[in-house]
């Protein structure tokens, strides 16, 4: 493995949700409400932008991007005419929406954050996972999550992880043939000090996560154990393995701070590292 990222593009506001797809990695620059879509040259083209600040992102079967308007709380989708309205998840979530995956048949797991806004040393209410079907179809599938944030899901189609942001952890769920979950575990115990945000699977079932908490990003095993460890200048917010072989690993990085000291930084970066393993599973 290579000992430093290499920056592929820079300027951003605070970059995340980044996905793998025809050759580019797409992500939300939250903060200046843009979905972009970037080669691995650099050159980046903006392909969507989303008042409501997007957030997830994900691609039907056919093609087509779903995004989460975090603020708005609504799953939108891109098509050739632009932005429409799959589902309006404002009587479902409890704050913004946030990060969310994508399964084979197009249905979409997305986390709320539990609360309607932060308070410094508030107690940290639990929060839900939405499924919405590609017809619009919208329910809860599970709740008392701590801030679920970056999900992958395993190649069988039949196990959900998530990042439970304010747990430190990784937890599970099975996933039905319907789409629901259940049996809810703990995957991986990460330690206070590890903030988890986005993740990313790997052919061998270890999960890359980005630690909002620190200037890393860690691979770890299930049961918790870190198998590597890549230190970085500024703090990765999310990850996804991509290029040909999804060897790439495409961090979203920006200097740590409140979201108000990001919009005037235009810290955030798209860093790239080669990795041993390849990706696997969804996203």
């Amino acid at each position: 493995m290579a000992d430093t990222t290499k920056v592929i593009l820079e300027g951003l506001i605070f970059s995340e949700c980044p996905r793998w797809y025809d050759g580019r990695v797409w992500f939300s620059d939250m903060l200046d409400h843009k979905v972009i879509a970037c080669d691995p040259e650099g050159n980046a083209e903006t392909v969507a932008e989303v008042p409501g600040q997007p957030g997830g992102l994900g691609f039907l079967p056919d093609g087509r991007l779903l995004i989460v308007s975090m603020t708005d709380q609504r799953l939108l989708r891109l098509d050739p005419d632009g932005l429409t309205e799959v589902a309006d998840l404002s009587s479902l979530a409890v704050g913004n929406c946030n990060d969310m995956v994508v399964d084979i048949q197009g249905r979409a797991y997305i986390g709320d954050w539990g609360f309607v806004k932060s308070v410094p040393g508030a107690p940290k209410d639990t929060a839900h996972l939405i499924l919405v079907t590609p017809e619009g179809t919208s329910s809860i599938v599970a709740s008392k999550v701590f801030f679920p944030n970056g999900a992958v899901i395993t190649p069988d189609n039949r196990t959900l992880i998530v990042a439970e942001s304010y747990a430190s952890r990784l937890v599970s769920f099975d996933i039905a043939a319907d789409g629901s979950l259940s049996n809810y575990r703990v995957w991986a115990d990460l330690g206070e000090k590890v903030i988890p945000d986005g993740i990313c699977l790997d052919a061998e079932g270890a999960v890359w996560v980005t630690n909002s908490n620190g200037f890393d990003v860690i691979r770890v095993r299930k049961g918790g154990e870190v198998a590597e460890r890549i230190v970085l200048s500024l703090r990765s917010y999310s990850c996804i393995l991509g290029g040909e072989d999804r060897r790439s690993l495409y961090l979203t990085t920006a200097a740590p701070g409140l979201f108000a000291d990001l919009q005037d930084k235009r810290s955030g970066r798209i860093e790239v590292i080669k990795v041993a393993v390849p990706g696997a599973g969804l996203p």
